[in-house]
């Protein structure tokens, strides 16, 4: 997949950078730190400038994030209450925790939503509960925009500094997401285990 993740940033540009962030959202396992890490090394080799793939780089992620954000507009919170009766306890969540969920995205999602942009396990993932929670779509769009162009600048600039060897990015990146899914994996074992409904 990298091989050919690097084809298309080198042959398809800033639409080829745009394109892959809008599938590195819709299809998460496309990693974004290779994207735009690679887009920096294009930088620094005089290929590419820092500003339009700025652009390209955060509105394609902001669209591939939207799409799963109107899926759950669509949805609604409403219709998982049959899911959540069957599955809450694998869920470790029942009714009621759904709606204090909903209630805190209606006042302070926009935060959650940006903050979970450095997130290699939720930045795409929060983009449904948010559209599940009918967050107005311009408080969702401005923050994913503001959060994702973060990142990217994060990403980019990576790039640009280590050059070709961007090997040395996954040094970094890849330890950090092995124990991101670790912590995660122990952190749900013991709240399917010490979860009691209400």
């Amino acid at each position: 997949m990298n091989d050919w993740i690097t084809h298309l940033v080198e042959g398809g540009g800033y639409w080829g950078i745009a394109l892959l962030m809008v599938l590195e959202n819709v299809f998460p396992p496309i990693p974004s730190e290779l994207i735009m890490g690679l887009g920096g090394i294009a930088v620094a080799r005089g290929r590419m400038e820092v500003l339009p793939l700025m652009v390209a780089g955060t509105l394609g992620s902001t669209a591939g994030n939207y799409v799963w954000f109107v899926i759950g507009r669509a949805l609604g919170y409403q219709r998982l209450r049959p899911f959540v009766d069957r599955f809450g306890r694998w869920l470790t969540m029942d009714w009621p925790a759904v709606e204090a969920l909903v209630r805190f995205f209606e006042r302070h999602g926009q935060w959650v939503v940006f903050a979970m942009r450095f997130s290699p396990l939720m930045r795409t993932m929060i983009s449904l509960p948010a559209g599940l929670a009918r967050m107005g779509q311009v408080r969702f769009v401005l923050f994913t925009l503001a959060g994702t162009a973060v990142w990217n600048a994060v990403l980019v600039w990576a790039g640009w500094k280590l050059g070709q060897d961007f090997g040395r990015v996954e040094d970094y990146t890849g330890p950090v997401a092995l124990a991101c899914f670790v912590v995660m994996g122990v952190w749900y074992a013991w709240r399917v285990v010490t979860w009691r409904g209400r």
